[in-house]
C-alpha cells in the first residue's frame, strides 16, 4: 500500500511548506501552517486529465456565439455589475461582512429571476431550509418557484445538481462551508475552499450554469482562504456597507465579461434590499452647503459618474504629532496631497490636526479626487465655504499642477442632471463638453488654493 503523502499549508495564504512552522514564511502570520494530505481533488488530478493519452478537439476562434449569452436576474443594480447579467456557465464569487446582506441579495435575485421563468437552486451550508424559508417570507417572497437545499457535501451537491435540465442559476452559501471526501481535512481550510470550488467551477463550465459562491472576508477585509480561488472564478464581488448606514454598495473588482468597479447601490429596509437607481443623489443628500470645509466631488465608480461630498477638518493640535483621520480615501494619498499644499503652494497645514471623511460610508479610489480634497481642506482651514453649487475634480501632481481625468464630461453631465451650475478641474480635453456648467479650468494648483484662501480668515497653526 503506497504511502499517504502530506504536506503544511498555511490557512491564511494558501502557502504550502515541506514540514510545520510557527510563523508562515509568506504571510508572516503565526499558527497557521495546518497538516494536510495531498490529494489532487475532485476530477482535477493531473492522472485523470491524461488518462489515456487522448487530444482535446481544436476549433477556430472565428464562429458563432451563443445569443443568449447572459441570465438576467431582474434587478437592474445586480445586472449592471455583473455586466448584463449572469454569463452561462460563469462562476461569481460574492464575499461581504457577516450580517451585511449576502444572503438577502442573493435570495431576492434568485426569487426574481423565478418570476422571469429561471430555474434556480439555492444550497445553503449555513442555515437549514426553514430558516431560508423564514426570510423568505419575511421578504414577501415565500411563494416563489426557488429550488432550496441544505447541504455541505461537494459530491452530493453536484448529483443534486446534475438531476434534471441544468439549472439557470445555482447559489451556493457558502463556500467555507462545504467539504469534499477527497480531501482529508476540515471544512473551511485552504485544500477543501480550493477543491470545492474547483469542482463547482468544472460543473458550471460544464453544465452551462451559472454559479454564484459565496465568501467569507477577514478582518483585514480580505476573501478569506486561498487567493488562488479568486483567480479560479470568472467574476469576484464585493458587498460592502456599514452598519451605521443604510445603504450597500455591490462592487465588481473583477469580471472577464464586463467592466471592473462597477457599482451598484441598494437601500437596506424592512423588507430587504431596494435598488437605489440614484446614488447621487442619496450621498448629497442633507448636505450642509454653506459648512466651510465641504465639497462635492465628481467621481466615476466603473462606467456610472457619482457625486458624493468630501469632508475635512483641519483643527489646531496640542499634541507632538498631529492627527491624520482618513474615512472613505487613501490614507497615503491624503498625506502626498499634504505635502504639495506645505511645499508647492506655501501652506502651513502639517502642523495641525486633519479629519477627512467621504460622507455617506462611500470608499473612493481614484486620484481624481485629489482636487476636492485639496479644495476641501483649504476651506476648513481659512474658513472659507465653497460654492455650494460646484464640483471639483482633478488629480494633483507632484510639481503642484493640476491633471486632466477621464471621463470629463459625463462627470459634468451628472453634475448638471443635480442642478450644479460649475465646476473646477484640470484642463479639459478636445472631445470634451461643459454640458451647460461653467468650467474653471486649472493647470496650477496655487492658483485656486490663492482664491480660495482669498475668502477666509486663515488661521495659526498650532505652536
Amino acid at each position: 500500500m503506497a504511502k499517504t503523502k502530506t504536506s503544511y499549508v498555511c490557512q491564511a495564504c494558501g502557502a504550502v511548506s515541506p514540514r510545520w512552522v510557527g510563523r508562515c514564511e509568506a504571510c508572516g502570520e503565526w499558527n497557521t501552517i495546518v497538516e494536510e494530505i495531498v490529494d489532487s481533488g475532485v476530477g482535477a488530478g493531473p492522472k485523470s486529465a491524461t488518462a489515456g493519452g487522448r487530444p482535446t478537439q481544436l476549433v477556430p476562434l472565428a464562429g458563432e456565439t451563443e445569443s443568449a449569452a447572459r441570465v438576467v436576474s431582474g434587478m437592474a443594480e445586480l445586472d449592471r455589475v455583473t455586466g448584463g447579467g449572469f454569463v452561462k456557465g460563469s462562476a461569481v464569487l460574492m464575499a461581504g461582512d457577516p450580517g451585511i446582506g449576502k444572503s438577502t441579495l442573493l435570495l431576492q435575485a434568485v426569487a426574481a429571476m423565478a418570476d422571469l421563468g429561471k430555474r434556480v437552486i439555492y444550497v445553503t451550508g449555513e442555515e437549514a431550509v426553514g430558516q431560508v424559508r423564514l426570510r423568505a417570507q419575511r421578504l414577501g417572497l415565500g411563494d416563489r418557484d426557488v429550488s432550496l437545499a441544505s447541504e455541505t457535501n461537494v459530491e452530493i451537491i453536484l448529483a443534486t445538481l446534475q438531476q434534471g435540465p441544468a439549472p439557470d442559476l445555482v447559489i451556493i452559501d457558502s463556500i467555507q462551508t462545504l467539504w469534499t471526501d477527497r480531501v482529508d481535512s476540515a471544512p473551511g481550510t485552504v485544500t477543501q475552499v480550493r477543491t470545492s470550488a474547483q469542482a463547482l467551477t468544472r460543473f458550471a463550465k460544464k453544465s452551462g450554469a451559472a454559479v454564484v459562491l459565496v465568501g467569507h472576508v477577514t478582518k483585514d477585509g480580505q476573501i478569506a482562504g486561498p487567493r488562488v480561488v479568486e483567480h479560479m472564478v470568472d467574476a469576484v464581488l464585493y458587498f460592502e456597507g456599514d452598519a451605521s448606514h443604510t445603504f450597500r454598495i455591490l462592487r465588481g473588482v473583477k469580471n472577464r465579461y464586463g467592466a471592473t468597479d462597477e457599482i451598484g447601490v441598494f437601500e437596506m429596509t424592512t423588507l430587504g434590499l431596494k435598488e437605489v437607481s440614484n446614488p447621487s443623489a442619496m450621498f448629497l443628500d442633507q448636505r450642509d452647503k454653506d459648512a466651510a470645509g465641504s465639497a462635492v466631488f465628481a467621481g466615476m465608480e466603473g462606467t456610472r459618474p457619482v457625486l458624493c461630498e468630501i469632508q475635512a477638518l483641519v483643527a489646531p493640535s496640542p499634541l507632538g504629532t498631529p492627527r491624520r483621520a482618513v474615512v472613505g480615501w487613501d490614507s497615503s494619498r491624503l498625506s502626498m496631497v499634504l505635502a504639495v499644499l506645505e511645499t508647492r503652494c506655501g501652506v502651513r497645514i502639517g502642523a495641525n490636526d486633519i479629519y477627512l471623511n467621504v460622507a455617506g460610508g462611500l470608499k473612493i479610489n481614484e486620484p481624481a479626487a485629489d482636487l476636492a480634497v485639496a479644495a476641501a481642506l483649504i476651506s476648513s482651514l481659512t474658513g472659507a465655504p465653497l460654492p455650494p453649487d460646484a464640483v471639483y475634480f482633478g488629480e494633483i501632481s507632484l510639481a503642484g499642477g493640476v491633471r486632466p481625468v477621464v471621463h470629463a464630461s459625463l462627470r459634468l453631465r451628472e453634475a448638471q442632471k443635480l442642478g450644479f451650475r460649475s465646476a473646477v478641474t484640470g484642463r479639459l480635453g478636445a472631445g470634451d463638453k461643459s454640458n451647460g456648467l461653467e468650467v474653471s479650468e486649472y493647470t496650477d494648483l496655487a492658483t485656486l488654493i490663492g482664491q480660495i484662501a482669498a475668502k477666509g480668515k486663515p488661521r495659526k497653526a498650532a505652536e
